[in-house]
């Protein structure tokens, strides 16, 4: 059986070094920024860039994902987060 969004969510959050929720829900701005940096995409500042461009980020450095997607608003979709997930288990040492 496949993993479920939230279990992926999940996945991805335990990589960058972040913790499991309890409940349903999408990442946070410390989450992407995570996500960004274990991509090699630092992202630093007070505050920290809006959701959609550290999407935009994530889009940019994980192949088969576009960067340019017009839905930069919009949370990842299960397919992205599968993607996503099997670059940063790429990336495990």
């Amino acid at each position: 059986m496949s993993p479920t969004v939230d279990e992926l969510r999940d996945e991805i959050r335990l990589a960058v070094g972040r913790y499991e929720r309890a409940v349903s829900t999408d990442f946070t701005k410390e989450a992407l920024a995570a996500i960004c940096g274990a991509l090699g995409e630092e992202v630093t500042g007070k505050p920290l860039p809006p959701k959609r461009e550290m999407r935009a980020i994530v889009r940019d450095r994980v192949e088969g994902l576009d960067p340019d997607s017009v839905d930069g608003e919009r949370s990842f979709r299960k397919a992205e987060l599968e993607a996503i997930a099997a670059r940063l288990r790429d990336e495990e040492p």
